[in-house]
Formats: C-alpha cells, sequence, structure tokens
C-alpha cells in the first residue's frame, strides 16, 4: 500500500500471519476496534469466543476487498504494451469480478465484457483482467465502474474504439430493499467507434 494513501497516512498497519502463513495478513488495528465496537452496538458480545478474533479477520477481508486503492494503471500494465499492424477487434469476455457498493458496502459481482480495436498498439490479454481488478476493488457504483474499465483501456492504448459491458447482480437488491433474487443490471461505456459507428457494435 502506498504510504501517502490516506488510509494508512499517520498510521501503523499491524501484521498477524492466519493458520496458513498468508502474506497478507497486514491489518488496520483502528479498522479492528471499530468492528469490535459495532459488533457490540449490535447487541453481541465481541469478547464471546465465537467472535473474539472477528474484528481482527473483518479489518484484513476489507483491505483484501478494498486493495485498487493501492493498485494504479500504469503499474498494473508495466510493459506489456506492444506494437501491432491488427486492426481487427480484440475481445475478452466474462471477466469476473466482485466489488462493494459504495452506498451499503453490500458486494455487487458478475462479468465485464471488454473489447477493443487496435490503433497500432495492443497489450498482454492478461492486463485486461487486471485492470478490471484495479478499479473492482474499490467501493464502487456499477456505473462508474464501467466508465472507469473503459476509461483506463483508452488511455493506455489510443484505440481506435474501447466498448465496456457490465452485467451484474447487487446483494443490496437481493438481500434487502426490494428482495429480487433474479435481478441483473447491465451497463456500458463506449469510445471512438464503438460510439460513432453502429456497425462495430453488430
Amino acid at each position: 500500500m502506498r504510504p501517502d494513501h490516506p488510509r494508512t497516512a499517520g498510521r501503523v498497519l499491524a501484521t498477524e500471519a492466519d493458520r496458513t502463513g498468508a502474506a497478507d495478513a497486514q491489518y488496520d488495528p483502528e479498522y479492528a476496534k471499530m468492528v469490535e465496537r459495532q459488533l457490540a452496538m449490535l447487541g453481541e458480545d465481541p469478547e464471546r469466543e465465537g467472535l473474539k478474533r472477528t474484528p481482527v479477520r473483518v479489518a484484513r477481508a476489507m483491505r483484501w476487498l478494498t486493495r485498487g486503492y493501492t493498485l494504479d494503471v500504469e503499474r498494473v500494465v508495466g510493459n506489456a504494451v506492444f506494437e501491432s499492424e491488427s486492426e481487427n477487434m480484440i475481445m475478452v469476455r466474462d471477466i469476473e469480478f466482485y466489488s462493494l457498493c459504495e452506498h451499503h458496502m453490500i458486494p455487487f459481482f458478475g462479468r465485464v465484457h471488454v473489447a477493443y480495436i487496435p490503433d497500432r498498439k495492443i497489450v498482454g490479454l492478461s492486463k485486461l483482467p487486471r485492470l478490471v481488478e484495479v478499479f473492482a476493488r474499490r467501493l464502487q457504483v456499477q456505473e462508474r465502474l464501467t466508465e472507469e474499465i473503459a476509461c483506463a483501456v483508452d488511455d493506455v492504448l489510443k484505440p481506435k474504439g474501447v466498448g465496456v459491458v457490465v452485467e451484474a447482480a447487487h446483494l443490496c437488491m437481493m438481500m434487502r430493499g426490494v428482495e429480487k433474487q433474479a435481478s441483473k443490471t447491465i451497463t456500458s461505456a463506449l469510445r471512438g467507434v464503438f460510439r460513432s459507428d453502429a456497425r462495430t457494435r453488430d
């Protein structure tokens, strides 16, 4: 995590290896204390056996689930942009993602489809799912997530066109509120010829 990130500026992160010795064991002790207070506010006993380690577990989980804040596009793409004469559309479909709705901090999840038409540059295929992770692993709304992925591909490659479609199920609509279990939200973002030429969307 960048030391100047607002989540860690002026704070010392604790490290606690889990039973498997995982390396992602850092957590913010202040966050863990906040979770402990939340448990008490719910009427629970944070000291009972099943909850003793819950504050640390939640703090570590949230650090992992929001790790997109510690990532940036340039570092993720690295040197995986290549010269190419191809002018054919490149598409990676069904990129699985998980994110947290910024309104309720409840998960939403689904699939992302990313397509672009090159203009002398292509990117390593594995970098497109990694770009999705940069923006999905944050507090998000689906509309912004879709736009941010499209903007990132556009900025990195300057292609002739970019198209991004996101299909997602939102637990904030399934577990609470309207409680519609089969609902799915679809959003799209188009750049360049994908927006100006309808034939590219067929």
